[in-house]
């Protein structure tokens, strides 16, 4: 999978979980970047993104992820 497609598939899942149409997620996006984003939607949205590419973090990917980029690497990596 390219990583157009990811960033896109990710976009949609943003936009789903934080119930906000205008989000473009890019590699550098991160919570600070998302007026909602807190620990309580991260749980929500990591969920979310383990159902949209049928895969499963692991709890040290969870807590070092720093931005969308390195999420959407770890996702092209188990997708392969």
């Amino acid at each position: 999978m390219e990583k157009e497609e990811i960033y896109t598939r990710l976009n949609k899942v943003f936009r789903e979980v934080f119930d906000d149409e205008s989000i473009n997620v890019t590699e550098n996006t991160t919570a600070k970047d998302i007026p909602d984003w807190d620990s309580l939607e991260h749980i929500n949205l990591i969920v979310a993104v383990e159902e949209e590419f049928n895969i499963k973090f692991n709890m040290g990917e969870v807590t070092t992820m720093k931005n969308v980029g390195e999420m959407a690497n770890i996702i092209a990596s188990r997708i392969k």
